[in-house]
């Protein structure tokens, strides 16, 4: 059975509570009020590097950086629906953010996050890239490569392919400390940055205290 999961609606997300599972892919559109409105920002050098904070359930959060207007407010409404999907999820009291503005890639290389389980979200360029376990040899993870690139490690397995998500796409991720997965989780890693604009990316985190 595969540990990827793609779904094309939000009922699908509690699959990813599953333990076999690593990763869910939710394919969803991205509003085109966001998409225009991170544009002109980045047209008008206006981004920033992002900023961060931390939400409880059914709180707005405030976008200060960016200038007001209806793009900021749906790129709020998102957010807040996304952590409260989240937090609901995972039964948390809160929901830390960020929001990264990114020249280059920020993680280049495959890698498995140490942490329980983590939301990414792409709201403007090329979404995170993952291997599924049947595609990914992990001795190559990390110090196993001995330097070399992903393509020439032998990470991947023969004939194995890349996972890909596009701009609105959600990706929940376990890491290694999420319970009974030592030695697992979903292998990642971020896109190079090409065309002209600036990715900007959203993350969730669980906190409990």
């Amino acid at each position: 059975m595969s540990d990827v999961m793609v779904c094309d609606d939000l009922a699908g997300l509690p699959a990813i509570l599953q333990p076999q599972l690593q990763l869910l892919h939710w394919q969803r559109a991205l509003s085109p009020a966001i998409a225009s409105y991170l544009a002109g920002l980045a047209a008008a050098g206006q981004l920033g590097l992002g900023m961060r904070g931390q939400l409880q359930p059914g709180e707005q959060p405030h976008l200060a950086s960016w200038l007001p207007a209806a793009g900021r407010d749906a790129a709020a409404g998102d957010l807040a629906l996304l952590a409260d999907l989240f937090g609901t999820l995972l039964g948390c009291p809160q929901v830390g953010w960020r929001i990264e503005v990114l020249q280059q890639a920020m993680c280049p290389r495959f890698h498995v996050d140490r942490t329980g389980m983590r939301l990414v979200c792409t709201w403007q360029g090329a979404g995170t890239e993952w291997l599924a376990e049947a595609d990914a040899d992990r001795r190559y993870l990390g110090a196993g490569s001995a330097g070399l690139p992903d393509a020439a490690s032998g990470l991947l397995r023969g004939g194995g392919k890349v996972g890909r998500s596009v701009a609105g796409d959600v990706l929940l991720l376990k890491g290694s400390l999420w319970q009974g997965n030592a030695g697992r989780g979903a292998i990642h890693r971020s896109p190079a940055v090409a065309g002209g604009l600036p990715r900007v990316m959203l993350a969730l985190d669980a906190l409990w205290a």
